[in-house]
């Protein structure tokens, strides 16, 4: 295929390594069907047995049917997946690449079938090497390709910064324009259950400080199906900055939006929630808990919480967040990241130095994650990361503080 013959250009093999390819292809190709569908058989079980965090318990982890109400239900999961699948069948250059995407459907099971459909040329597994195959897929777009390179967590990417910044975000730029470098860098970020200090940071941040990178973190369905299709088409670098519990997740989706020509622009905000109380600032995990403390808010105090999911760490879409505080006074910006020179503290930055400064009736507040490395013990991992609790809590704190209860008989 074109992608493997380009590809091997790039990385420049022997005539030895090329011959030991040719003879070992069709066995290969033989088996591997039969190797993807074993290797589902071989899931291993969670590494350590957690209790589901409240927000997950119930959720709906069924495969894509409509409901008797006719409402599409669709995991994150399956849109990533059918996102991939839909841009490699929409155009011949784009393939994958990573750590077990192939024969063993990704560690995640996010790349499901895509061997079988795609073939060995197109979905490739790599060694671990994250600098090496990072490197490869960097040169890959450099060279006309759309690769998808998978990290089996962003954290491992560390191993990869040079590539992602230097090789990757700086080029198109250092080149006056002229040399384009259509990578995705995609895999899971921030904490999931367990995993401890070392595969527990967020990214969003990180990433979202260079110029050159686009960073997308997306929340429902929707916004994985039409953002990864707009970061695989995008001639520019994408961070695609994905969260491990959110993958089971159900979430409604339109006709529209299960369409293969559905995008969602990188760099627009949405509301989720309208409200004219307190405007709130979040991405990726954080909006399921942002929107059960709006609920919780609105039902027992009357107090009408808007809810902003980001999607787009850089572009930031500031002014969707200036026209919501000009609305509501009020702002509180929620994160699973550490506080430090964070996601909140730029959005913060922005707004005060903005005409919605003025509308402001409190300083804005940040929510986020502690500012300790990730522990290992279930009980103190539980309380390193806001929750729904936490999060109604501090907006109705930071309400009775700025008077607001006076105003509408609060009790604080």
């Amino acid at each position: 295929m074109a992608s493997r013959a380009a590809l091997s250009k790039v990385i420049r093999p022997t005539s030895s390594s090329i011959r030991a390819l040719s003879s070992s292809s069709s066995a290969a190709a033989a088996g591997s069907k039969i190797a993807s569908r074993n290797a589902l058989l071989s899931t291993p079980l969670a590494r350590v047995a957690r209790s589901e965090p409240k927000w997950l318990v119930g959720a709906e982890q069924r495969r894509l049917a409509s409901s008797d109400e006719g409402v599409t239900q669709m995991t994150v999961r399956e849109a990533l997946n059918s996102a991939m699948e839909e841009e490699m069948n929409r155009d011949e250059t784009v393939f994958i690449m990573g750590e077990e995407v192939a024969r063993y459907n990704g560690a995640y099971k996010i790349t499901k079938g895509l061997l079988d459909k795609f073939g060995e040329d197109r979905v490739i597994d790599t060694p671990i090497t994250e600098s090496g195959f990072a490197g490869m897929a960097v040169g890959a777009a450099l060279a006309g390709l759309r690769p998808v390179c998978e990290f089996m967590t962003w954290n491992f990417a560390m191993q990869a910064i040079d590539q992602i910044v230097n090789s990757g975000g700086k080029t198109y730029y250092m080149s006056g324009g002229n040399v384009p470098c259509p990578v995705t860098f995609r895999g899971p970020n921030g904490a999931a259950a367990g995993v401890a200090a070392q595969h527990s940071q967020d990214y969003s941040a990180w990433y979202g400080s260079v110029p050159g990178l686009k960073v997308i973190s997306p929340w429902s369905a929707a916004d994985c199906r039409g953002l990864l299709k707009a970061a695989i088409r995008d001639p520019n670098p994408v961070c695609f900055l994905e969260n491990e519990l959110l993958y089971g997740v159900s979430f409604p989706v339109t006709k529209e939006e299960l369409s293969e020509d559905f995008l969602l622009p990188i760099g627009k905000a949405k509301v989720e929630k309208e409200g004219s109380d307190v405007t709130v600032v979040t991405h990726s995990k954080m909006v399921t808990h942002s929107l059960e403390a709006a609920e919780l808010l609105e039902k027992n105090e009357g107090i009408k919480v808007e809810v902003i999911n980001l999607r787009s760490i850089r572009p930031l879409d500031i002014d969707t967040i200036i026209k919501s505080v000009k609305k509501t006074n009020h702002l509180v910006t929620v994160e699973g990241g550490f506080p430090a020179f964070g996601v909140g503290s730029e959005i913060i930055a922005q707004i005060c130095e903005s005409p919605a400064f003025d509308y402001l009736d409190a300083p804005p507040e940040r929510v986020t994650g502690a500012d300790v490395p990730t522990p290992y013990s279930e009980s103190l991992e539980h309380m390193a990361f806001p929750d729904t609790d936490i999060i109604a809590k501090v907006l109705k704190r930071h309400l009775c503080e700025c008077g607001f209860a006076l105003l509408r008989g609060l009790v604080c």
